[in-house]
């Protein structure tokens, strides 16, 4: 097989941004009657949303993760292979640096998809470990992803992953080292991410599952929000994630974070545009109000599905889970009654952190987490705020543990007009292969979309 040669990435400019928002608090003051009228209308618009459980999962695992798809009232057109290679061939070339391989190469890479190095099975289609040598002739590992030509993911969004990752570079984001395009045959090569998803260490129990520690999940925080925040203010044109969720946070062995998937990811509007007009699609509890409720995308919406992300991280329950009681399946939900009274605090986060964090720190990532998930898009922070938040998070002086006795300043309560005015629903994942250990496959899910981010202001979270 032929090495690798080098990735090199398209120009970026730094800093440009479309459209400018003012900072707000974090926790600011709303009308707890809006609140009611909003989860009102929410939730007779869900009603109203259309249930699908195709997708590549077994059914043992949907019924335990409670991962079904929602689609919007506009219906999807199932992706079609209407463009020849060659005319594929030619918008590659146009639009990337990265390498072709031969389907044969493929085959060798993967000693011919080898059972052995079978990864995982998704949406997008089947994942297998492969090596490659790279520019150097060294034998490097990647994740191979073959597009199922009967799955829900198809050509459109195969290119969509070579037209964002083969011009963006970042070290939050995951390097597509090359792809396959042959008769019908779609590949997709990886950089090979050996820890695999956060979705596994947050939500995967077992005596194999490595349990994170504070300052790693705020580690990892920061690390998916410095890519999120690239992509929205210093790629060009800034890009809209779309798909922000725990399966899609993939860690390499040291545990650096990078995003991956951008199979959904959009340009984000230029110039007077202020949203993009889009069929609503998102895995269920990442996915904006707004965007459900008008189908008007903006950055926020990538903004709010980091909050629920860190959200998760912090309290170690998934955004919604069908398996758990009524009461407790909806995460914020379940969280509302209970943070009304600091006091409580102990009993929201992550049973497994067995009183190991920094109190300070862990009340400012909540109340980050819940200012992120403000159902109004415009009291959200942009990403680049949330990335100076975590950054002052972290170089917090705070030693006290929450098994130790407290003698610090009592922590700021989060007022309930907050968690009043949060929005969540079901919580998917449809990864298909993370790139890592091997693992059952998941389920489809549905998708979200944002806009373009303006100044980069710190928040003052602390402020009352």
């Amino acid at each position: 097989m032929g090495s690798i040669g080098g990735v090199k990435g398209g120009s970026m400019s730094a800093g440009s941004s479309n459209g400018e928002r003012k900072t707000k608090g974090v926790v600011g003051q709303g009308s707890t009657e809006e609140g009611s009228t909003f989860w009102q209308k929410l939730r007779f618009f869900l009603g109203c949303m259309v249930f699908s459980s195709k997708g590549e999962g077994s059914s043992s695992d949907k019924n335990k993760q409670g991962r079904n798809v929602r689609k919007g009232g506009v219906k999807k057109k199932r992706s079609k292979r209407s463009s020849s290679p060659n005319e594929s061939q030619e918008f590659i070339a146009t639009s990337s640096h990265l390498r072709r391989f031969t389907f044969h190469d493929i085959q060798l890479a993967t000693k011919n998809f080898d059972s052995r190095n079978f990864l995982g099975r998704g949406g997008f289609g089947t994942v297998f470990k492969g090596w490659v040598d790279d520019a150097t002739g060294t034998s490097i590992p990647v994740a191979v992803k073959t597009l199922n030509p009967n799955g829900l993911q198809g050509h459109k969004q195969w290119l969509a992953e070579i037209k964002y990752l083969g011009e963006l570079h970042h070290p939050n984001l995951v390097r597509l080292v090359g792809y396959c395009i042959e008769d019908d045959k779609r590949v997709l090569a990886y950089e090979f991410m050996s820890r695999g998803s956060l979705e596994k260490y947050l939500f995967q129990r077992g005596h194999w599952t490595m349990q994170l520690p504070w300052s790693m999940r705020m580690k990892i925080a920061m690390d998916a929000a410095n890519g999120l925040a690239f992509l929205h203010q210093e790629a060009s044109p800034a890009v809209i994630f779309r798909d922000f969720k725990t399966s899609n946070i993939l860690l390499d062995k040291d545990f650096n974070a990078k995003l991956s998937d951008f199979g959904l990811a959009k340009d984000a509007p230029v110039g007077h545009k202020k949203h993009v007009s889009t069929e609503v699609m998102g895995t269920e509890g990442y996915i904006a109000p707004e965007y459900v409720m008008t189908g008007h995308l903006t950055s926020k919406s990538d903004v709010y599905s980091f909050g629920m992300v860190l959200l998760e991280m912090l309290t170690g329950r998934r955004a919604v889970d069908q398996v758990r009681p009524a009461k407790e399946k909806n995460l914020v939900d379940w969280l509302r009654p209970r943070i009304r009274n600091k006091e409580n605090f102990r009993y929201v986060m992550d049973p497994r952190f067995r009183g190991q964090y920094p109190m300070r720190q862990a009340y400012r990532a909540m109340k980050l987490a819940i200012h992120c998930l403000r159902h109004d898009p415009k009291a959200r922070p942009l990403m680049s705020e949330v990335v100076c938040e975590l950054q002052s998070l972290l170089a917090d002086d705070d030693v006290d543990m929450f098994s130790a006795p407290s003698t610090s300043v009592s922590p700021p309560s989060i007022p309930t007009t907050s968690l009043g005015r949060i929005h969540v629903g079901p919580s998917n994942h449809g990864g298909a292969n993370k790139y890592g250990l091997r693992s059952p496959a998941p389920n489809i899910p549905l998708r979200f979309q944002a806009s373009p981010l303006g100044q980069n202001n710190p928040l003052t979270l602390l402020q009352s």
